[in-house]
């Protein structure tokens, strides 16, 4: 029988180990606070190429193309080379890429931006070399069939336009991107459904653009999960034969330097009302023309809480408390040369038309310098926030460093954005709000035109 005596020390002994490994643990979440989230980048095989050895037995793989509608020559091309994404090599059809993949426990995944063209793989981390080859099949052995283009290809991007014409949010952004910039960045994300496809879209138009975004001096190849040194041996073996020119056919991809112009677009609507108020804003922090002030003024101007329960310290979620049918929110749009700050309005029209009003009354009032520095701070370490939770984001620091190392040769660091950010003060801001409202405004109405109201009848230049 253990003596009591013996079970003191025992458990006493116990506490100790507890407590010790207690301070241990402690430690170790503390760590990656402090760590460094930076890409390795390289090149292999003429390809551009990045990793971020981050622990854990999962890969996250990505092409990043410079090919999204800014560059597209023809509309839809973008959705169209999205689409065809694994529906079938010279050397895998379909069914064999799909069967493959879930063997692996692997998923797939394409989408397009403004910019860029992103094809993607997440799997087990010793799959590395099999995904690899399958993104470098995809980059220059798609078949594009008249038979899978007419029945599936096509379909889908049909799909696409229905889905924009009953999503008011989507469609004022689209507007308001037309109005800022009009060709190029000003390109819709997915072709409205007034768009004639028919006219431009075809199997061989988006076989001569993947020739362009397939190009070696066109795209990147990132990996999270990976090591640089694992990365750059399956890339040298598997792009290897990946061309540097595009087919002889094929017309360039151009997009002159982006230039804002503003103005306003009125489109009636009849079940839902948004309103989106744009400025010029900035670039993406690769970018020449990046202005971490920018994003401090979209937390400050904010319109959504961080903190349940709580409407927050921003200034627009104060102001719209008194308009419960109105929803606001401001975000910012980065590109490689330039950048939109826009608010975005939804709810009731007649909520609407008394916020779009307050949220111009409170870029003059911080154009004049009316903000306490204690909302300032908040607004600096809300961004901050935000932007390292971005890059720490997987997929969004996939696309942002595999779109540096292309427009500018430049991985995209989280570690310096939020040290630009941490420099923002008081007269920047304020300098960004004027030259917000001094600008003219792109403002896009989607909704029930009768109550909505005109930009000027806010305050605001178009």
């Amino acid at each position: 029988m253990i003596s009591r005596s013996a079970l003191g020390r025992t458990s006493q002994a116990a506490y100790r180990r507890q407590c010790c490994a207690h301070k241990v643990y402690c430690r170790g979440l503390a760590a990656p606070a402090s760590g460094s989230f930076q890409y390795e980048t390289g090149d292999a095989a003429g390809v551009k190429i990045a990793s971020r050895d981050l622990a854990g037995p999962t890969t996250t793989l990505a092409l990043v193309s410079k090919a999204g509608t800014r560059y597209q020559f023809m509309p839809g091309l973008a959705d169209g080379l999205e689409k065809f994404a694994f529906k079938g090599t010279h050397k895998r059809s379909s069914l064999r890429i799909t069967r493959e993949v879930e063997l692996l426990g692997g998923e797939l995944s394409a989408y397009h931006s403004r910019e860029n063209l992103v094809i993607g793989a997440k799997f087990l981390r010793d799959d590395l070399p099999y995904f690899v080859e399958l993104l470098a099949e995809v980059a220059t052995q798609t078949k594009y069939t008249a038979h899978e283009w007419s029945e599936e290809v096509l379909p889908s991007i049909h799909l696409a336009q229905k889905k924009l014409l009953a999503n008011t949010k989507q469609m004022a952004l689209n507007s308001a991107h037309s109005l800022a910039f009009h060709r190029g960045l000003g390109t819709a994300l997915h072709p409205t459904s007034s768009t004639a496809l028919a006219k431009y879209l075809h199997d061989e138009y988006v076989a001569l653009y993947g020739s362009v975004a397939y190009t070696k001096p066109n795209f990147a190849v990132v990996a999270n999960g990976a090591t640089q040194d694992d990365l750059s041996k399956w890339v040298n073996e598997f792009f290897a034969d990946t061309p540097s020119q595009p087919s002889p056919d094929a017309p360039k991809l151009q997009s002159p330097q982006s230039k804002y112009f503003g103005g306003e677009e009125r489109i009636a609507h009849a079940t839902s009302d948004t309103m989106v108020l744009a400025f010029p804003g900035s670039s993406s922090f690769n970018g020449k023309y990046y202005k971490p002030e920018v994003a401090v003024l979209a937390a400050l101007l904010g319109g959504q809480s961080s903190i349940k329960w709580s409407p927050g310290f921003s200034l627009l979620a104060k102001t719209s408390a008194n308009y419960p049918g109105a929803q606001v929110s401001t975000s910012t749009a980065t590109y490689s040369d330039a950048g939109l700050l826009y608010v975005t309005v939804r709810g009731r029209a007649k909520d609407i038309r008394s916020v779009s009003a307050e949220v111009v009354k409170t870029l003059k009032s911080i154009a004049a310098g009316e903000v306490s520095k204690d909302d300032i701070k908040k607004a600096v370490a809300l961004a901050k926030f935000r932007a390292l939770e971005e890059g720490q984001n997987i997929e969004a620091g996939l696309e942002l460093t595999g779109a540096g190392l292309v427009q500018g040769g430049k991985a995209f660091q989280i570690d310096e954005v939020a040290k630009n950010i941490d420099a923002v003060g008081g007269e920047q801001i304020k300098k960004a709000a004027k030259s917000a409202i001094e600008a003219k405004a792109s403002v896009s109405t989607v909704g029930d035109l009768f109550i909505l109201p005109y930009a000027e009848e806010i305050g605001l230049n178009v």
